[in-house]
């Protein structure tokens, strides 16, 4: 289109001589190698001027389409581009926003704008390029589904929040200061008295009142009184005969005379987040689906221990990582499923479905939340691979990096309240799975052993099970394997 109206351009060039001498026929067209941002900027001069243009309506070869092409094209201005949050997994439609920017702040490519807190986890929106957030499209707080346009962003340099919010404006000198001139020789008294002036009124204006006078040196150090000032007379008796009912409450100025006798008393409503709201759902669902039942045992912790104390070095030598109380219960919970199936089993629309893996979920405490991120195939696992996943994981949950599929499916859970100094507890099911464990503080408590008080390490586990599946005989199997498998870690090892 371009080279199509290049006569037409140079016809009208004539043209526009005459009415306009600054105005030369190369400044209007140059074919060499002129880019469009300079053809563009020509052309919004002669467009811009009401003489040029009825000139140019004169010329009977100009092409208005070339023109409005010029004006409107992408490669001459910057777009604001609208940017859509992420897909969400199958099982969440929606989440709450929250923002981590705000409009007029400039970002870097890949800078974290804003989170979306689903009921699982929160999912981050980071900026594709740099540039500077024109518009929100969703307020604070606003519900918002996979894909949704979130924001408008003008590509450009960016980096750091925009200079209006962080970076107050500097106030220009005054004309006065900049004018000042030094005093003279003989006025220099006259100059430092005009100075101390306005810093007193300055002090009395940030202090509200003078501080009151320091005593000299000179009166602290002086002669020591031979005798001491007589006591004062402590008084006798009461010094109001007024009883306690007749006596007036004085409150305040400004503040109600209720609150004044009870106490500054107060009180602060946060609405719940999407993952505390799920939390509480699926645990009342539990509670109201499942006929839980909890049965307790004691584990004699000693033998676990001395083992790892003996070959902590070793294994910390060899694996990079310390060997924990958790792997072992966990490596026990996984050969106690497949000793017992029916524990890793699960009711499905009345049928039972027996899982022949074991994907363990493990409740990990977060400042948002419970979350219970999944270790799969424990049962191939040794301790030291499963010291290294729930590394991984417990780094990923306290840092708000678990993705969605890291916290689906599970076919049977641990939770170990211990850490917090719990001694017993019943915990609750996650659904969907049948049965949850659960680990306590280790207490050095007397037990008799061979007819002998002996003081031993001792941790109670609960095991909370759905009775609709799980019978109380499987149910107590199960947990005698554990212990058994810690009491003597051997047993696994042999496989009895």
């Amino acid at each position: 289109m371009l080279r199509n109206s290049g006569a037409g351009l140079r016809t009208c060039a004539a043209v526009m001589s005459r009415q306009r001498s600054a105005v030369s026929s190369q400044a209007l067209w140059k074919p060499r190698s002129a880019s469009m941002g300079r053809c563009a900027s020509s052309w919004t001069t002669i467009l811009g001027s009401t003489t040029q243009s009825s000139s140019l309506r004169e010329c009977p070869r100009f092409d208005r389409s070339s023109a409005s092409m010029l004006h409107t094209s992408s490669l001459l201005r910057d777009d604001v581009i609208e940017v859509a949050g992420p897909a969400f997994a199958d099982s969440i439609s929606e989440g709450d926003i929250r923002w981590l920017k705000q409009k007029g702040d400039h970002v870097k490519e890949d800078e974290l704008v804003a989170e979306i807190e689903t009921d699982k986890t929160s999912v981050e929106v980071p900026a594709p390029q740099a540039g500077v957030i024109e518009e929100l499209l969703v307020a604070d707080g606003d519900k918002v589904t996979a894909k949704q346009k979130l924001y408008k962003l003008r590509p450009g340099a960016g980096g750091g929040a925009s200079a209006s919010k962080d970076e107050p404006k500097k106030e220009a000198p005054k004309k006065e200061e900049a004018k000042k001139e030094e005093p003279k020789k003989g006025d220099t008294k006259r100059g430092e008295e005009h100075k101390e002036e306005p810093q007193k009124e300055e002090a009395k204006k940030v202090t509200g009142a003078a501080p009151p006078p320091v005593p000299r040196a000179e009166t602290l150090s002086g002669p020591i009184p031979a005798t001491a000032p007589p006591p004062s007379k402590l008084p006798v008796g009461p010094k109001s005969s007024k009883p306690v009912t007749d006596i007036k409450v004085s409150v305040p100025k400004g503040i109600p005379a209720e609150q004044a006798i009870t106490g500054a008393r107060s009180e602060t409503r946060v609405k719940m987040n999407r993952m505390r709201l799920r939390i509480a759902q699926r645990l009342k669902d539990a509670q109201n689906t499942y006929a839980m039942l909890t049965t307790f045992n004691e584990i004699d912790m000693s033998n676990l221990v001395d083992m790892r104390t003996k070959y902590q070095k070793d294994f910390t030598k060899k694996h990079n990582i310390k060997l924990g109380f958790m792997s072992p219960f966990i490596k026990a919970a996984a050969y106690a499923l497949q000793d017992q199936p029916i524990v890793n089993a699960v009711i499905d629309e009345g049928e039972i479905v027996y899982r022949h893996f074991v994907d363990l979920s493990i409740a990990v405490a977060t400042p948002k939340g419970l979350v219970v991120p999944v270790l799969r195939n424990i049962e191939a696992m040794n301790l030291a691979d499963i010291e290294q996943t729930l590394n991984d994981v417990g780094e990923k949950a306290r840092s708000g990096k678990l993705a969605i599929e890291d916290m689906e499916g599970g076919t049977f859970t641990i939770s170990n309240g211990g850490v917090f100094g719990s001694l017993y507890g019943t915990p609750i099911i996650n659904p969907p799975q049948s049965a949850i464990l659960g680990m306590h503080a280790i207490v050095d408590r007397p037990v008799a052993v061979n007819g002998k008080v002996e003081i031993r390490p001792i941790m109670t586990v609960a095991l909370t099970y759905d009775h609709r599946l799980i019978d109380g005989r499987e149910a107590v199997t199960f947990l005698k394997k554990i212990k058994t498998s810690i009491e003597d870690p051997r047993t696994m090892l042999l496989a009895l």
